[in-house]
């Protein structure tokens, strides 16, 4: 599989791509400024919880300026219901949003990443999808700063129960695997186009030891669910009805605010004009007696360049808490 793969002229609903987690708070896009305001509104602010950090920057006035911001998305298989959200992450993306290039970055973290992880030394070498186990969402956006040297302006989560819902309710998505296997109690056919609920979908999306890929490809077939939820057509009534907002909003939490979001959809719609997905491509290692995946600094380089020049930073070093195939 290609470590990038460009994207040009993607549907008007690729830009929500910015939120893949939390999809169905934005997936109307513009919609939503005017069409059910007070629905969204109280999605939002009951989802609504600091990162509990001091952000390296003012992410609020970057939204207003209409400057480049970035946003680390990630997922969970933990705390289904209620507001408790422990657990390591199982998806994370950084998400860089330039409205003055046009242009979108979506880069994937595999979650067995080999970090130090800030304020945890004695836990440390760990994999870096035990940054938010350890320390909630600012320990999870620190772990990301400090691996790439790119800033993190916002962060939303959501538990993978809150996208079955989704799928759901925009009545199941057609999706064509990109490999043959047996999961959960499901078949999947390459190249056989499939339809599939919620529950059906997040097998899909969740298998990696059978992939000849492994998490990577896990990571591609994500990429795939997500993208054919955000282009289903007639799912934004579906999205915006009170109860089912109210419903997922209870599986997901984000620092975004309402403005912030409306700014988002109004503003940096240019930057759907291209799209450019990639992801961080290691080598497996044991370390500590654990399985992770150790990064080269020439690749971690290679994504710090991306992300830094899409937010209109100049060229600096990438991060230094990455660890070595010796552990260091």
């Amino acid at each position: 599989m290609k470590r990038s793969d460009m994207s040009q002229k993607p549907s008007h609903k690729l830009r929500n791509t910015i939120l893949t987690i939390l999809l169905v708070l934005i997936v109307g896009g513009g919609a939503f400024a005017a069409y059910k305001v007070h629905n969204v509104k109280k999605a939002i602010d009951t989802s609504y919880r600091s990162a509990g950090i001091s952000k390296s920057r003012d992410a609020d006035g970057q939204i207003k300026a209409k400057k480049p911001v970035s946003i680390l998305i990630m997922g969970t298989d933990t705390g289904a219901l209620g507001r408790d959200y422990k657990g390591r992450t199982d998806t994370m993306m950084l998400v860089t949003m330039n409205p003055s290039k046009n242009k979108t970055t979506i880069t994937s973290i595999p979650r067995d990443t080999a970090v130090n992880i800030p304020g945890y030394a004695s836990e440390s070498p760990a994999k870096i999808n035990a940054a938010y186990a350890f320390g909630s969402a600012g320990t999870a956006i620190k772990t990301t700063q400090q691996l790439l040297n790119v800033p993190i302006d916002f962060y939303a989560i959501m538990n993978m129960g809150g996208m079955e819902k989704v799928i759901n309710a925009v009545g199941g998505i057609d999706l064509t695997p990109t490999i043959s296997f047996k999961y959960e109690g499901y078949t999947f056919t390459k190249g056989e186009e499939t339809h599939m609920d919620g529950k059906k979908a997040l097998a899909y999306s969740r298998m990696r030891y059978d992939d000849p890929q492994g998490d990577y490809g896990r990571q591609t077939r994500q990429r795939q669910v997500i993208t054919t939820v955000i282009g289903q057509s007639g799912s934004i009534n579906n999205l915006l009805n009170e109860d089912f907002l109210d419903s997922v909003s209870k599986q997901m939490q984000t620092d975004l605010t309402f403005s912030d979001l409306t700014g988002l959809a109004q503003n940096y719609r240019s930057a759907k004009k291209n799209v450019e997905q990639t992801h961080l491509q290691g080598t497996g290692h044991e370390i500590n007696y654990q399985s992770m995946e150790v990064m080269s600094q020439s690749e971690l380089q290679r994504v710090t360049n991306l992300n830094r020049e899409n937010l209109g930073l100049s060229q600096a070093d990438t991060g230094t808490i990455a660890v070595s195939a010796s552990g260091n």
